[in-house]
């Protein structure tokens, strides 16, 4: 079952084997051990990479379920098997670090509460492979031979105003409403404004009054009705102040948790790293 789930979710043997740090010949024989026992054939071949049959796709439900699980069992071991000791630095942007870290920390200590565990709160990139950080959550891919990346989910943003300043401005209803507003810079407006043309929104960098490159700054001055600002769905299950407007536009961006190969010999690095990818993708 744990070949044929990293099988389905990296999409390739050869990808399933080096996560799973078996050779690529033993991963496929369980694979085709698993489709012999059930009588399916779970995967068909399409160019390189592998992709599920329907057979394959209603077993991939079940078997996700149990993998989350064994995964609960697993973390649960580790931190009471071991004496887990030392610090552990994540870093991630400062939204994420207010919003979501807290819980993940909390989860952390329960398991290992000998672990020190230090967050980062920055937007700039944090070097991982010269120990500025332990453990990081990104938007981009790292691209180091050295680190072992997880896409934990594709998350949607949305366009978000407040009360206030949707009752004193308008309440925007297409694409083109979107020029007699106000929003909310964040640090970068031409990078923002190109970014935003090539999904089909078209603003000027004059409709960038005022903003801040601190995400939680940003969000306050959204708050207090100075104009709109894109955020993270479930950022904005927390700030029920803030309206979403235009909810057929959305922006997708990845979440990406990364650390050092390390992860394989560092039982407090795998408890943690875990812990954060479980916290994440429950957001």
């Amino acid at each position: 079952m744990r070949a044929f789930l990293a099988t389905a979710d990296e999409g390739s043997l050869s990808a399933a084997a080096r996560s799973l740090r078996l050779t690529q010949p033993t991963l496929s024989r369980q694979v085709a051990a698993l489709e012999e026992e059930l009588g399916l054939m779970l995967f068909e071949r399409v160019g390189r990479g592998l992709v599920l049959t329907a057979a394959g796709r209603e077993l991939h439900n079940h078997v996700r379920d149990m993998g989350a699980a064994a995964d609960k069992v697993a973390l649960a071991a580790l931190g009471q098997s071991q004496t887990i000791e030392g610090e552990v630095r994540i870093t991630a942007n400062d939204v994420l670090s207010a919003v979501f870290l807290p819980r993940a920390v909390a989860r952390i200590k329960a398991l290992a509460p000998n672990l020190v565990i230090d967050v980062i709160a920055a937007n700039d990139v944090r070097d991982l492979m010269r120990r500025e950080a332990d453990i990081a959550i990104r938007h981009v891919r790292p691209e180091h031979p050295d680190l072992i990346a997880r896409l934990i989910c594709e998350a949607k943003g949305y366009f978000y105003a407040s009360k206030d300043y949707l009752a004193a401005r308008g309440h925007p209803r297409s694409l083109k409403d979107l020029g007699q507003h106000d929003f909310i810079s964040m640090g970068d407006n031409p990078r923002m404004v190109d970014y935003l043309r090539e999904i089909g929104i078209d603003l000027e960098e004059r409709q960038f009054r005022v903003g801040s490159e601190n995400g939680l700054v940003g969000l306050a001055l959204a708050q207090a009705g100075l104009g709109i600002i894109p955020m993270d769905e479930a950022v904005a299950k927390h700030s029920p102040d803030m309206v979403q407007i235009l909810p057929q536009t959305s922006i997708t961006f990845p979440i990406w948790l990364t650390t050092h190969r390390e992860i394989h010999t560092s039982p407090k690095i795998r408890l943690v790293f875990d812990v954060l990818a479980e916290v994440l993708a429950q957001r």
